[in-house]
């Protein structure tokens, strides 16, 4: 089963197979559109993998651009372990364990504690909190493509997973605890907001190569040390230096080792008493080009109850908190619209070592927004104006809040929070809990639709920021508009479902919908909503 000459991988749109070496090729020619057993969540891990990779392999044949033909990335990808003529680092099972297999480190001649596993699914990185969220241990019948994207998953993207187990996560994370994230640009389908495989390898490959060896890859390591780190022997307690790493290394942090007997693959993991690469000082911060970076120096971690929604991706691009990684800036190359694709595993507490679940966010990027997609650092205009949308948004949301929890309360006028419900049984901070909790259910789905209407309102205003007063103020107005239908309309639909007497009911409904007009109308966020003109129309 070797992964250059062997054709494994089930690739869209035709279902052919194909060699990793032809998977290059074919996304060389734009080809790609997808590998049909890849699971959602391993997305990211494969894109990555192989934007390293292919970046690794052409550098080291000095190649300027990818081939279009499998023979030649053969040929490269060999380049890279010329001490292994047997290819047994591109090898899924390697009878001899003291020679690499592919993504399998040699096992050392120690004694080593190994557990067995039996499904691709169950040696994935993907640790769910509730068995329902995502089945586990379901692939009994699987294909050794779905064993390479588990180990893909698994050794580039995987956090710690217990103190006495001893299973240690990648380095390229914040903490063993959180996970590695993916923000960056990609290309769109054609009259389509889905992402484009082919041409989204091609455009982050071209773009690492044009910069490779030039000082922008990393703050350690330079290109051609180590990168294949399976290819190392692992004695215990050998902890590789990021120094001494190509700055696009492909790490492994778990002991695995693939077996087959009569055509069924099954594996092995092993434990090992440190990380594979001593990096926790770097706090993840290794120059990973998907990587955001705090200003603190830290790499940007999702944690187990995180959202990629507006005010966190809004945050990461625009607030100059962090350094926005390389490839979500404006390339040389990048025309027409765009993506903006931000996914990560909320994950971040001991609780289990579970994650929240893997969090995905795809944003289109019309062409003319590019432009700001060029330097992150001086786009003031984006920043004030997301900033901006937020506590827009923020407002429309507390009035709505507010009136929900009146209908709660009977409608019982403007004390409604101290009168709400047996108030001698409830301290002020619980009372206000249980008045605002008959909110919750209008809060999300208007934060829902203030999520969808957020990105595209922030391109229209900033095409109309170096436009009059006029112009700003109309975009302005649109947006708020569009938060007052949704937010009456989360409020209408979630009345009937408000706990209150019968007695009380069409006075609460009333007196609801007054308050939030109220509420809106005293807001200094949203008064522009209910002016004609206004002569700031920021």
């Amino acid at each position: 089963m070797n992964l250059l000459t062997d054709q494994m991988f089930s690739v869209l749109p035709n279902e052919g197979r194909l060699s990793l070496a032809e998977v290059f090729a074919a996304l060389a020619r734009g080809e790609v559109m997808g590998f049909s057993a890849l699971r959602p969540h391993q997305r990211p891990a494969w894109h990555m993998f192989l934007v390293q990779l292919a970046v690794l392999a052409l550098w080291r044949s000095a190649l300027d651009a990818p081939p279009t033909d499998a023979k030649r990335w053969v040929a490269a990808l060999r380049q890279l372990t010329p001490s292994h003529e047997d290819d047994a680092p591109w090898t899924l099972v390697v009878g001899d364990e003291r020679k690499p297999a592919f993504l399998q480190p040699p096992v050392p001649n120690q004694p080593l504690k190994w557990t067995a596993v039996r499904t691709p699914d169950a040696l994935d990185m993907l640790i769910t909190a509730r068995n329902h969220d995502l089945k586990q241990q379901i692939a009994a019948k699987a294909r050794a493509e779905d064993w390479i994207f588990a180990l893909v998953s698994l050794q580039t993207m995987e956090g710690y997973g217990g103190g006495s187990g001893r299973l240690n996560g990648i380095a390229r994370m914040k903490s063993g605890y959180y996970s590695r994230p993916l923000l960056g640009l990609a290309p769109a389908c054609a009259g389509d907001t889905s992402i484009d495989p082919s041409a989204w390898w091609a455009r982050d490959v071209y773009a690492l190569l044009a910069t490779r060896g030039k000082g922008a890859d990393n703050i350690v390591g330079s290109p051609g040390d180590h990168a294949l780190l399976w290819c190392l022997d692992w004695p215990e307690k050998d902890d590789l230096d990021p120094a001494a790493l190509d700055p696009l290394f492909i790490e492994v942090c778990r002991r695995v080792r693939l077996e087959a007997s009569g055509g069924v693959i099954a594996a092995r993991r092993g434990m090992s008493k440190s990380q594979r690469i001593a990096a926790k000082v770097h706090k993840g911060n290794l120059g990973d080009p998907w990587a955001p970076v705090s200003n603190a120096g830290e790499c940007f971690a999702l944690g187990r109850n995180g959202e990629l929604d507006y005010s966190r991706l809004a945050d990461l691009l625009f607030s100059g908190a962090w350094t926005v990684p390389f490839l979500a800036h404006k390339g040389a190359n990048d025309k027409g619209d765009m993506l903006i694709v931000a996914e990560a595993f909320a994950r971040g507490d001991r609780k289990g070592f579970q994650t929240g679940g893997f969090k995905s966010r795809i944003v289109p990027a019309p062409a003319h927004a590019m432009e700001w997609f060029k330097s992150f650092e001086s786009s003031s205009d984006a920043a004030r104006l997301a900033q901006a949308q937020i506590e827009e948004i923020d407002a429309v949301n507390g009035a709505l809040r507010y009136a929900a929890g009146l209908a709660a309360a009977d409608g019982r006028g403007s004390n409604a929070v101290d009168a709400f419900r047996n108030p001698r049984s409830l301290s002020d901070r619980n009372r206000r809990r249980a008045f605002y909790r008959f909110a919750d259910p209008a809060s999300k789905r208007f934060s829902r639709a203030a999520d969808r209407a957020f990105f595209p309102s922030l391109w229209r205003r900033l095409d109309a920021a170096t436009a009059g007063n006029a112009l700003r103020l109309e975009t302005k107005k649109d947006f708020l508009s569009g938060l007052k239908g949704a937010a009456e309309r989360a409020l209408e639909d979630t009345l009937p479902s408000i706990p209150c007497p019968t007695v009380y009911r069409t006075r609460a409904a009333i007196r609801a919908r007054r308050a939030f007009v109220w509420k809106l109308r005293n807001n200094g966020d949203v008064r522009d909503l209910f002016v004609e003109e206004s002569a700031d129309g920021t």
